[in-house]
């Protein structure tokens, strides 16, 4: 997959200004109206929307540039959204939500044989989940409140014999068109009908259960199913499980976004999980083997003899699952050395005894080569 920037010709720090130029230039140049219908333009008309609706967004943007595609495709690849499946109807949108685009979408109509049909609103919802949850997936059922088409006037808005009459504006399309010229030459902008709000008909006496709208709100129970390795913002897209549609409306979808509750035994840093463990001095000095907790049950881990405070021992495969596959993290352990702050009478004779004994610090112990904490981190992260 080709970089972003590359596919628009501009540079890494361009301004917002200089991506919309540069898209608007391609978007134009690729049509594939203006290239005997080819496929190869298709493809690059779509290949430069899709690097144009990255590049435009700050967040989608900085996300790209700090993982590169795997930062955006992610955004519902497997969690059920992103850029996987951005058609030619996606890019003609983008297009004219930006530039007007005059008959753009007809173009795409007259190929596609058909006129879109209206959809109802789409229905959003935070779903919690928590850290372990996050390791195996998992399946919810939710009762929702969403709208539904009316059962006394099914759907139609009308109260039941009485008449639902055919637009006189529009003629029933449930929408209107006008030709304008521009620099792709003659073309045709289509609205919705302002008579009909784009039904296509008028309804002469309301329905008087749902008031008109053919829908009315009911309590329905949708299924989730959600995989392993997400994060919270992560958003899973059910097709046409959201609100209902009234008047011949289609179906809208459920779209549920992640939250991943926090876990205080753990920092997250993707895959990756940090846990703190407090040892006792005779366990950093002799080493010991301790029982640590992990995201799905618990480990020993070794602390090596002579373990300084602040090291940082890697668990191999003991973090969270990758979201596309590639195993799953590790869980660094960083080891803090504990220091009683009240001893009994024969721990402090004992220690007494161990001061006159033990050696004096290296003259750089108050700061581990290396650089510190983070240093160690960052050591161990590409270890």
């Amino acid at each position: 997959m080709r970089d972003y920037y590359e596919i628009l010709g501009v540079a890494r720090d361009a301004d917002g200004e200089t991506i919309k130029k540069a898209y608007r230039k391609l978007a134009l140049k690729y049509h594939p109206d203006r290239n005997g219908g080819s496929k190869e333009a298709e493809e690059s008309f779509k290949e430069a929307t899709e690097a144009y609706e990255v590049l435009r967004d700050q967040q989608k943007r900085a996300a790209y540039d700090r993982y590169g595609h795997a930062g955006v495709s992610g955004r519902g690849g497997a969690a059920g959204g992103g850029f996987a499946g951005f058609d030619f109807a996606d890019a003609l949108n983008v297009f004219m939500r930006d530039f007007g685009g005059f008959g753009f979408e007809e173009v795409f109509r007259a190929r596609a044989g058909a006129r879109r049909n209206r959809r109802a609103p789409d229905a959003r919802i935070r779903l919690p989940i928590t850290l372990p949850e996050v390791v195996t997936g998992v399946k919810r059922k939710l009762k929702l409140e969403l709208s539904d088409a009316c059962d006394v006037c099914d759907g139609s808005g009308a109260e039941p014999g009485s008449d639902v009459t055919t637009c006189e504006t529009c003629n029933g399309a449930g929408e209107v068109r006008r030709v304008q010229q521009s620099i792709l030459g003659q073309m045709v902008s289509v609205g919705t009908c302002p008579s009909c709000g784009g039904e296509g008909s008028r309804v002469e006496k309301p329905c008087g259960n749902c008031r008109g709208t053919g829908s009315v709100r009911r309590e329905r129970e949708v299924e989730v199913e959600v995989p392993p390795g997400v994060s919270s913002g992560d958003y899973l897209t059910l097709r046409g499980q959201g609100n209902g549609g009234g008047r011949g409306a289609q179906r809208g979808d459920l779209i549920v976004v992640l939250d991943v509750e926090e876990d205080p035994r753990f920092t997250r840093d993707g895959a990756d999980l940090f846990h703190e463990l407090a040892v006792t001095f005779s366990q950093a000095a002799l080493g010991a083997e301790i029982e640590v907790p992990t995201v799905d049950g618990s480990a020993t881990i070794e602390v090596p003899a002579g373990t300084q405070s602040g090291r940082l021992l890697r668990m191999r495969g003991r973090g969270l699952p990758r979201l596309r596959g590639g195993g799953r993290g590790d869980q660094l352990v960083r080891v803090n050395v504990w220091t009683p702050n009240r001893l009994n009478a024969e721990q402090e004779r004992l220690m007494r005894q161990l001061a006159e004994l033990e050696d004096e610090p290296p003259a750089d112990g108050a700061r581990p080569a290396g650089g510190g904490f983070w240093s160690k981190v960052k050591e161990a992260l590409s270890g």
